[in-house]
């Protein structure tokens, strides 16, 4: 019954806004079964209650977000103070609901206050450095020097960024409204898959990251050390489970402005990352990754311990899948009915992500490390350049000309 309620509340947004649904679940049992009776009768009260109970809690439990919504909420409170007169039974377990409710979406502000404070704190390094050229000597190293350690401090902010994402983000995230199409059932509303853009950004970050520590160091032998350190932590993610940063530190690792510095990767033993590439490998479909990915959900399923229950998957992929099953099968059949089997498999692949979500970091927390992370400048697309040509000079005259470019701006 859960699987099937989830399925229903995930995939009918495709067809009607939940405010709308919610009213039409509130008219029904409100006037149809005439609960604005006073005298309505206990034993249908108790006959329907039950029922109604289970969805909502259902609903506000694995769906809160939907709840901003004060025509949600409004609709709720009609629904719930009709239910909770006849029975002190059920008015325990509405107040119960309301309050856990209420609790998601307070931490859900706090956590979206905290990125807001993040993103405005962040400055990029290139004008940090021409600024105060002395506070730019950290660098990760100096920060964290254990890779198994700055693993854990990345798989700490995967999965806090992961727990944020309801699972309707990703419908919304692909629900365009055809122009040609008069029908007002289907919505966008883009700032409803904000924490999905968010932990979409943070890959992003972590790529450019990656990129700005190998580019910085002036001496060829520390941008070799920087390297080998990332590809020890990519290899650290890999085994926790950690398939985004293992993929982003990959991604940061192949941009052009690192991937051109030969001389500093000559002096890089690259078997680790050559394994580590093999294992990211997109031929085939990311055949190999998929595989590992498997292993990993296999292993979390009969884990002993939370340490083996990670699986955080290489999400820009996972987005990738979910967009094509929902592009690639239409919502309804020929015959005009919905289309089920597209909704179970889409069901079933963001409940796969929903169990992911769910757990608990296991490892201790180094606020210095995941502040570095999180808030460290960097360099942006034409600053990586400029510190790549001035570490390795420009090999032929298109380098040259971006070199000449970048040094008059």
């Amino acid at each position: 019954m859960r699987t099937y309620i989830f399925t229903f509340l995930l995939s009918s947004r495709l067809f009607i806004h939940p405010y709308e649904l919610m009213s039409k679940v509130c008219h029904l049992c409100v006037d149809q079964q005439r609960l604005t009776d006073p005298q309505a009768d206990k034993a249908r009260v108790r006959k329907i209650a039950p029922k109604i109970l289970q969805l909502l809690t259902e609903w506000t439990e694995t769906f809160p977000y939907d709840f901003r919504d004060e025509r949600m909420m409004k609709s709720l409170k009609e629904l719930t103070h009709r239910l909770s007169t006849g029975d002190e039974l059920y008015r325990k377990a509405v107040q119960q609901m309301t309050q856990t409710l209420i609790r998601k979406l307070t931490t859900l502000s706090q956590y979206e206050e905290a990125l807001a404070k993040i993103n405005s704190s962040v400055t990029d390094r290139l004008t940090v450095l021409k600024t105060k050229p002395q506070s730019i000597q950290r660098d990760i190293l100096t920060i964290c020097s254990d890779p198994f350690t700055l693993a854990q401090q990345l798989t700490h902010i995967e999965l806090e960024r992961l727990s944020y994402i309801g699972p309707e983000e990703f419908v919304q995230a692909f629900v365009q409204k055809d122009p040609l199409d008069n029908d007002k059932r289907c919505f966008s509303d883009h700032k409803k898959a904000s924490n999905l853009e968010a932990y979409v950004e943070w890959f992003n970050r972590l790529s450019y990251l990656v990129a700005t520590e190998i580019c910085m160091p002036v001496k060829k032998k520390h941008r070799a050390r920087v390297i080998e350190f990332f590809i020890d932590v990519a290899r650290e993610c890999f085994n926790i489970g950690n398939f985004n940063s293992l993929m982003a530190i990959i991604t940061g690792m192949n941009m052009s402005p690192v991937s051109r510095l030969k001389k500093t990767w000559g002096k890089v033993k690259t078997a680790k990352f050559d394994i580590l590439e093999h294992q990211m490998d997109p031929s085939s479909n990311f055949y190999n990754y998929r595989t590992a990915l498997r292993g990993a959900t296999q292993r979390s399923i009969t884990a002993h311990s939370s340490r083996e229950k990670i699986v955080i998957p290489f999400f820009s992929l996972l987005i990738k899948d979910i967009y094509f099953l929902n592009e690639g099968c239409a919502n309804r059949l020929p015959n005009g009915h919905v289309n089920l089997e597209k909704f179970w498999e889409l069901a079933k692949q963001v409940m796969e992500f929903m169990t992911w979500k769910k757990v608990e970091c296991p490892f201790d927390r180094d606020r210095k490390i995941l502040q570095y992370l999180l808030t460290a400048p960097v360099f942006s697309e034409d600053a990586l350049y400029l510190a790549s040509y001035e570490s390795e000079g420009p090999e032929n005259n298109m380098e040259k000309d971006r070199w000449k470019s970048l040094r008059c701006v």
